[in-house]
Protein backbone atom coordinates (compact mmCIF):
# COMPACT_ATOMS: atom_id res chain seq x y z
CA UNK A 1 0.00 0.00 0.00
CA UNK A 2 1.59 3.08 -1.05
CA UNK A 3 0.63 6.65 -1.33
CA UNK A 4 2.98 9.10 -2.76
CA UNK A 5 2.42 13.08 -2.88
CA UNK A 6 4.48 16.24 -4.04
CA UNK A 7 7.18 17.32 -2.67
CA UNK A 8 8.41 21.14 -2.18
CA UNK A 9 11.76 22.53 -0.98
CA UNK A 10 11.79 23.49 2.86
CA UNK A 11 13.70 26.68 3.58
CA UNK A 12 16.67 25.25 5.25
CA UNK A 13 16.36 27.83 8.18
CA UNK A 14 13.05 26.62 8.83
CA UNK A 15 12.19 23.32 9.17
CA UNK A 16 8.47 21.86 8.65
CA UNK A 17 7.65 22.27 11.86
CA UNK A 18 8.43 26.14 11.81
CA UNK A 19 5.96 27.16 8.56
CA UNK A 20 3.48 28.96 10.32
CA UNK A 21 2.68 32.79 9.34
CA UNK A 22 3.76 32.89 12.77
CA UNK A 23 7.29 31.77 12.05
CA UNK A 24 7.66 34.27 9.21
CA UNK A 25 7.92 37.16 12.04
CA UNK A 26 10.36 35.54 14.00
CA UNK A 27 14.08 34.77 14.26
CA UNK A 28 16.07 31.99 15.57
CA UNK A 29 19.17 32.68 17.35
CA UNK A 30 21.78 29.74 18.13
CA UNK A 31 22.57 29.42 21.41
CA UNK A 32 24.21 26.40 21.65
CA UNK A 33 25.54 23.07 20.27
CA UNK A 34 23.91 20.08 22.31
CA UNK A 35 25.12 16.81 20.57
CA UNK A 36 27.36 16.30 17.77
CA UNK A 37 27.65 13.93 15.22
CA UNK A 38 29.34 11.06 17.23
CA UNK A 39 27.12 11.91 19.82
CA UNK A 40 24.05 11.11 17.86
CA UNK A 41 25.18 8.40 16.72
CA UNK A 42 25.99 6.91 20.30
CA UNK A 43 22.15 7.87 21.10
CA UNK A 44 20.46 6.11 17.96
CA UNK A 45 22.50 2.76 18.97
CA UNK A 46 21.10 3.29 21.96
CA UNK A 47 17.32 3.66 20.95
CA UNK A 48 17.72 1.05 18.91
CA UNK A 49 18.57 -1.41 21.97
CA UNK A 50 16.00 -0.38 23.70
CA UNK A 51 13.45 -1.07 20.75
CA UNK A 52 15.04 -4.78 20.31
CA UNK A 53 14.31 -5.09 24.26
CA UNK A 54 10.67 -4.06 23.88
CA UNK A 55 9.93 -6.21 21.16
CA UNK A 56 9.45 -10.32 21.29
CA UNK A 57 9.04 -10.61 17.22
CA UNK A 58 11.06 -8.08 15.66
CA UNK A 59 10.40 -9.15 12.33
CA UNK A 60 6.36 -7.78 13.18
CA UNK A 61 8.41 -4.51 13.54
CA UNK A 62 7.61 -1.48 10.78
CA UNK A 63 9.41 1.56 11.74
CA UNK A 64 7.59 5.11 10.19
CA UNK A 65 9.24 8.13 10.21
CA UNK A 66 7.00 11.44 10.38
CA UNK A 67 8.21 13.70 7.69
CA UNK A 68 10.81 15.34 7.46
CA UNK A 69 13.38 14.39 10.34
CA UNK A 70 11.46 11.92 11.43
CA UNK A 71 12.29 9.83 8.54
CA UNK A 72 15.82 9.83 8.74
CA UNK A 73 15.55 9.11 12.25
CA UNK A 74 13.65 5.89 11.25
CA UNK A 75 16.23 5.14 8.89
CA UNK A 76 18.93 4.59 11.07
CA UNK A 77 17.15 3.10 13.67
CA UNK A 78 16.61 0.64 11.01
CA UNK A 79 20.11 0.59 10.07
CA UNK A 80 20.75 -0.39 13.77
CA UNK A 81 18.50 -2.82 14.48
CA UNK A 82 19.54 -4.36 11.34
CA UNK A 83 22.90 -4.97 11.65
CA UNK A 84 22.25 -6.06 15.38
CA UNK A 85 19.48 -8.63 14.42
CA UNK A 86 20.12 -9.65 11.45
CA UNK A 87 16.76 -9.23 10.02
CA UNK A 88 14.91 -7.26 7.19
CA UNK A 89 12.46 -4.01 8.20
CA UNK A 90 10.08 -1.96 6.18
CA UNK A 91 10.55 1.42 6.66
CA UNK A 92 7.94 3.86 5.81
CA UNK A 93 7.18 7.36 5.80
CA UNK A 94 4.32 9.55 6.91
CA UNK A 95 3.58 13.46 5.83
CA UNK A 96 0.76 14.82 8.26
CA UNK A 97 0.17 18.09 6.93
CA UNK A 98 -3.33 17.80 6.15
CA UNK A 99 -4.24 15.99 9.39
CA UNK A 100 -2.56 19.23 11.75
CA UNK A 101 -5.08 20.89 13.96
CA UNK A 102 -3.42 24.14 13.32
CA UNK A 103 -3.61 23.90 9.38
CA UNK A 104 -5.35 27.49 9.02
CA UNK A 105 -1.88 28.65 10.21
CA UNK A 106 0.42 27.68 7.42
CA UNK A 107 1.00 29.62 4.24
CA UNK A 108 -1.10 29.35 1.44
CA UNK A 109 1.33 26.90 -0.22
CA UNK A 110 2.06 24.13 2.96
CA UNK A 111 4.99 22.01 2.21
CA UNK A 112 3.40 18.66 1.06
CA UNK A 113 5.68 15.37 0.86
CA UNK A 114 5.47 11.44 0.79
CA UNK A 115 3.56 9.47 2.66
CA UNK A 116 4.56 5.61 2.08
CA UNK A 117 3.59 2.77 3.82
CA UNK A 118 5.23 -0.40 2.15
CA UNK A 119 3.51 -3.28 3.70
CA UNK A 120 0.20 -3.30 5.53
CA UNK A 121 -0.22 -1.60 9.35
CA UNK A 122 -2.32 -4.87 10.11
CA UNK A 123 -1.21 -6.92 12.71
CA UNK A 124 2.39 -4.25 12.54
CA UNK A 125 4.16 -3.30 15.73
CA UNK A 126 4.46 0.11 14.13
CA UNK A 127 7.52 2.51 15.47
CA UNK A 128 6.45 5.97 14.66
CA UNK A 129 9.92 8.15 14.43
CA UNK A 130 9.82 11.82 14.97
CA UNK A 131 13.21 13.90 15.34
CA UNK A 132 11.80 16.37 18.59
CA UNK A 133 8.52 15.57 21.22
CA UNK A 134 7.37 18.73 21.71
CA UNK A 135 3.40 20.05 22.31
CA UNK A 136 2.04 16.07 21.47
CA UNK A 137 0.27 17.58 17.92
CA UNK A 138 2.37 16.23 15.52
CA UNK A 139 1.77 12.64 17.11
CA UNK A 140 -1.93 13.24 17.42
CA UNK A 141 -1.86 13.85 13.67
CA UNK A 142 -0.24 11.12 12.79
CA UNK A 143 -2.07 8.56 15.06
CA UNK A 144 -5.09 9.87 13.20
CA UNK A 145 -3.58 9.51 9.65
CA UNK A 146 -1.74 5.95 10.86
CA UNK A 147 -5.23 4.96 11.52
CA UNK A 148 -6.75 5.32 8.35
CA UNK A 149 -4.44 3.06 7.28
CA UNK A 150 -5.34 -0.19 9.59
CA UNK A 151 -5.47 -1.34 12.60
CA UNK A 152 -1.89 -1.87 14.04
CA UNK A 153 -1.24 -4.66 16.86
CA UNK A 154 0.34 -1.53 18.78
CA UNK A 155 1.68 1.47 18.34
CA UNK A 156 5.07 2.79 20.13
CA UNK A 157 6.94 6.03 19.94
CA UNK A 158 10.52 6.83 19.47
CA UNK A 159 12.12 10.56 19.20
CA UNK A 160 15.48 11.65 19.35
CA UNK A 161 14.94 14.75 21.76
CA UNK A 162 11.83 15.50 24.33
CA UNK A 163 11.84 18.62 24.54
CA UNK A 164 8.84 18.40 27.62
CA UNK A 165 5.83 21.34 27.79
CA UNK A 166 3.19 19.01 26.58
CA UNK A 167 -0.38 20.10 25.33
CA UNK A 168 -1.44 16.68 24.93
CA UNK A 169 -1.18 13.19 27.12
CA UNK A 170 1.35 11.58 24.63
CA UNK A 171 4.51 10.49 26.03
CA UNK A 172 7.31 8.37 24.16
CA UNK A 173 8.34 4.98 25.02
CA UNK A 174 11.69 5.38 23.81
CA UNK A 175 13.63 8.82 23.95
CA UNK A 176 17.22 9.62 22.91
CA UNK A 177 17.72 12.37 25.25
CA UNK A 178 15.49 15.41 27.66
CA UNK A 179 16.61 18.64 26.84
CA UNK A 180 14.32 20.85 29.64
CA UNK A 181 13.26 24.38 27.07
CA UNK A 182 11.29 27.37 27.82
CA UNK A 183 8.82 28.45 25.44
CA UNK A 184 11.07 30.94 23.89
CA UNK A 185 13.33 28.35 22.88
CA UNK A 186 13.59 25.66 19.83
CA UNK A 187 15.28 22.50 19.58
CA UNK A 188 16.84 22.43 16.06
CA UNK A 189 17.99 18.92 14.62
CA UNK A 190 20.43 18.37 11.70
CA UNK A 191 20.73 15.07 9.33
CA UNK A 192 23.28 14.72 6.93
CA UNK A 193 21.68 14.19 3.79
CA UNK A 194 18.88 16.17 4.16
CA UNK A 195 21.38 19.37 6.31
CA UNK A 196 24.82 20.53 6.13
CA UNK A 197 25.39 17.44 9.14
CA UNK A 198 24.36 15.51 11.98
CA UNK A 199 23.64 18.01 14.91
CA UNK A 200 21.37 18.76 17.47
CA UNK A 201 21.22 22.44 18.67
CA UNK A 202 19.46 24.97 21.28
CA UNK A 203 18.02 28.45 19.89
CA UNK A 204 16.14 31.12 21.00
CA UNK A 205 12.92 32.72 19.32
CA UNK A 206 12.74 36.22 19.02
CA UNK A 207 10.55 38.45 17.04
CA UNK A 208 11.62 39.40 13.74
CA UNK A 209 11.57 42.88 14.30
CA UNK A 210 13.06 43.30 17.38
CA UNK A 211 16.18 40.75 16.30
CA UNK A 212 16.54 43.46 13.79
CA UNK A 213 16.40 46.56 15.88
CA UNK A 214 18.72 44.57 18.18
CA UNK A 215 21.36 44.06 15.46
CA UNK A 216 21.22 48.03 14.51
CA UNK A 217 21.55 48.98 17.48
CA UNK A 218 24.96 46.35 17.89
CA UNK A 219 25.74 48.42 14.84
CA UNK A 220 25.71 51.54 16.00
CA UNK A 221 27.35 50.76 19.36
CA UNK A 222 30.15 49.87 17.50
CA UNK A 223 30.52 52.70 14.85
CA UNK A 224 30.84 54.77 18.39
CA UNK A 225 33.61 52.75 20.04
Amino acid sequence: MTIIAGTHTIPPDLGDALLTKKSLSQRFRFKRELFDALQMRRIIRRMAGELIERQDEIERMLLVGIQTRGLPLAERLRDEIVSMEDVELPLGALDITFYRDDLSTIGPQPVIKQTKLPVSVDGRVVVLCDDVLFTGRTVRAALNELADFGRPQAVRLAVLVDRGRRELPIQADVVGAKVRTTSSELIEVGFEGIDARDVVNLRSIEPRQDAEEATRRGGQEEEGE
